[in-house]
């Protein structure tokens, strides 16, 4: 066994791999970025080795610097993770050339299956049933229309040395195949150095199922069983179980069998994911193989007792498989949830900022608990523009799925995070959503059961504003007036509760909601009792002493004789309260402020949601637009978002073009009346 093992990646990925590392006694050394100087996987590690700027093209892409790094510090053995360089056969015979152990596959594996069309052709003379399509070497954009037309729509354009649900396009017609195309093809060279790109049907109710294969350099090959990957959004796994609901042991041999037989084609070595679409009549068609560990590779970790990470160790220091396909065992169920920083109401547009608050369930980290936690990032770190925006993975496992959901759904709810807007209470939403409680999967469910997934926001709760107006009165010396003896005489000067000469107080409280709306409220002190007013209609209202220190506290308050508790995370005008497993966020209202906003002409501008980079602009000053027409593309967080004009209306100016990077909030372009 090797004794220092160089780390290729960042963020949880690296964290993970750092702790098995270090548990089986190896010294670790972690490589970053300008963006990830303070990050945690730096910090993870025994060593740390700076390769370049923000821009993974920079830093995480650059083979050359990470060798001269693995050189600098003696690693005998690299590890890639997943993304960035690990399906990169360049890097992977890079890496052999220079007498380091690549932990992966060989390159000739990589160049088997890493090219889309190439793998579905292997495939196809192997006998593994394939989707209908084209995956041949002509890219003429003509061309593939035809094929496109002649396979009938829709059908889904797809990166060919692509992953992450980067580069892939529906297209539902032939009229928007030359757009989509052109999209992909960009997004695709972005992200992976390659536009090359293949065409095939798009089934209308697939599942996603992938099957777990080890080989070793002995010749041994197993499949550790299934996961479902069905929950998407934008083509990227939200939700991840094993095993595959409603899969019978029948399936699983015939599906086990075809992903060994796939890896035994290539002369594959080490931890690979042989991924397949199945309808509901329970045919099965290839897709692809990752030729590396799966983000979700954990809920396997879970159903079986086996740390693969450790494994991918051992079979890379030339050592044979831990385990026969025989003694390998699957018990309980296991469901992970991807926690990402993005609002999911605005099309899961990712969240960029600091994380204020990062507070997770009990549980154990890159272990084989019942609740695990794999981050990598920490309270105060920031998610930058330049990597995928996830926070952390969230896995459970239980005896049956039933309650391994409802394990998820708890550990959800004591999340605490703050700062940016995340998909947690999505989430929540989807784990009790009657079609994913009742194994009702497909990749579309997320699209098909959207009224359920996405309630219009209502105004907040009478108690959530009370809990938050509570709050703040204890940060200011107010005491609790709950179980008081209000009989008792006391000292008025000695007393923090509010009182007054004339035996009447009233506070008043403006706040916004998420959604800009005014939520006003009063607290009436009369004699030592507490009114509640909201919309003219006041309710009795007694609290407990809080426990607030300055930022945060946890509240208990009785309000028209019912009881709520909850803990508010104050940070300057913005609270964040936490209760009965859900969130809100609310904003002191500055009326003043608020007013001179109001009365801003903004002319019809349009602002960046994010930090990025200008990829194209489809207008001109002087030009007219319709509501809905495509004005800009951004890239951002490694995908492309399509800019729309909001209304009709003649584009006055465009301040940016492409190649330009531009900031969050930035204007783009203004519009005015026709």
């Amino acid at each position: 066994m090797f004794e220092t093992l160089l780390i290729a990646n960042r963020g949880e990925i690296a964290c993970r791999i750092a702790a098995t590392a270090r548990r089986m006694g190896l010294r670790t050394v972690a490589v970053y970025s300008d963006a990830d100087a303070h990050s945690r996987h730096v910090a993870a590690c025994d060593m740390a080795v700076h390769i370049g700027g923000s821009e993974p093209r920079a830093s995480y892409l650059r083979a050359e610097a990470i060798l001269e790094a693995a050189k600098q510090t003696g690693a005998q053995a690299i590890h890639p993770g997943y993304g960035f360089l690990a399906e990169n056969e360049a890097f992977a015979q890079a890496c052999a050339d220079a007498g380091i152990t690549f932990v992966g596959p060989p390159a000739s594996a990589i160049a088997a299956m890493g090219s889309k069309s190439a793998a579905k052709s292997l495939m196809e003379k192997a006998g593994v049933p394939l989707v209908p399509g084209y995956h041949g070497d002509n890219q003429d954009p003509d061309f593939l229309r035809q094929q496109a037309d002649a396979i009938g729509y829709p059908v889904l354009i797809k990166a060919s040395a692509g992953g992450g649900g980067k580069g892939m396009r529906i297209v539902n017609s032939s009229v928007e195949f030359d757009e989509a195309l052109a999209s992909c093809k960009r997004e695709a060279a972005g992200s992976f150095g390659d536009d090359h790109v293949l065409i095939e049907r798009y089934l209308t109710k697939p599942r996603h199922i992938e099957i777990q294969v080890f080989a070793d350099s002995h010749g041994n090959i197993v499949h550790l069983f299934e996961r479902d990957c069905s929950v998407q959004r934008r083509h990227q796994k939200v939700i991840e179980e094993a095993p595959a609901p409603g899969m019978t042991q029948e399936r699983r041999q015939a599906m086990g069998e075809a992903a060994v037989a796939a890896a035994r084609a290539v002369g594959y070595v080490g931890a690979g994911t042989v991924e397949f679409i199945a309808e509901p009549d329970g045919r099965f068609y290839f897709m692809e193989m990752n030729t590396r560990l799966q983000v979700e590779h954990p809920v396997t970790e879970m159903i079986t007792g086996e740390d693969l990470v450790e494994w991918q160790l051992q079979v890379a220091a030339g050592k044979p498989l831990p385990k026969t396909q025989d003694s390998l065992t699957l018990t309980g169920h296991a469901i992970e949830a991807r926690i990402y920083a993005e609002n999911p109401e605005k099309g899961f547009l990712p969240s960029i900022g600091t994380l204020s608050a990062l507070e997770f369930p009990p549980h154990v980290e890159f272990a084989l608990g019942d609740i695990r936690v794999d981050g990598g990032v920490r309270t105060g770190d920031t998610i930058t523009p330049y990597y995928d925006p996830m926070i952390a993975k969230l896995i459970v496992r239980g005896r049956d799925r039933n309650e391994a959901r409802a394990r998820m759904v708890r550990a959800l709810g004591e999340m605490r995070v703050a700062g940016l807007q995340t998909n947690i209470a999505f989430l929540r939403r989807l784990m009790a959503d009657d079609a994913f409680a009742s194994a009702d999967l497909d990749t579309g469910l997320i699209e098909r059961r959207h009224d359920a997934l996405f309630p219009q926001n209502g105004a907040p709760a009478d108690a959530t504003l009370a809990l938050a107006a509570v709050a703040i009165l204890g940060t200011q010396g107010y005491a609790g007036t709950a179980g008081q003896d209000k009989s008792a005489p006391a000292d008025p000067w000695s007393v923090a509760d509010g009182w007054r000469i004339s035996g009447k107080h009233t506070r008043v409280f403006n706040f916004l909601d998420v959604d800009g709306n005014a939520q006003d409220i009063e607290l009436l002190r009369d004699q030592g009792q507490w009114t509640f007013v909201r919309n003219g209609v006041a309710q009795s209202l007694e609290w407990s002493d809080t426990s607030a220190p300055a930022q945060r506290g946890s509240v208990r308050i009785r309000l028209h004789g019912r009881d709520y508790s909850g803990d508010v995370l104050m940070q300057e005008e913005t609270l964040t309260i936490y209760s009965n497993g859900e969130s809100h966020t609310l904003r002191l209202h500055d009326a003043v402020a608020h007013a001179q906003d109001e009365s801003g002409d903004h002319g019809g501008s349009l602002t960046a949601p994010m930090p990025g980079k200008i990829i194209s602009v489809a207008v001109q000053a002087g030009e007219s637009v319709k509501s809905g027409d495509v004005l800009l593309v951004m890239e951002a967080m490694k995908m492309e978002h399509t800019i729309f004009s909001p209304r009709d209306g003649i584009v006055q100016e465009v301040f940016y073009q492409p190649g330009d990077q531009v900031t969050d909030g930035t204007q783009l372009i203004a519009i005015g009346e026709e």
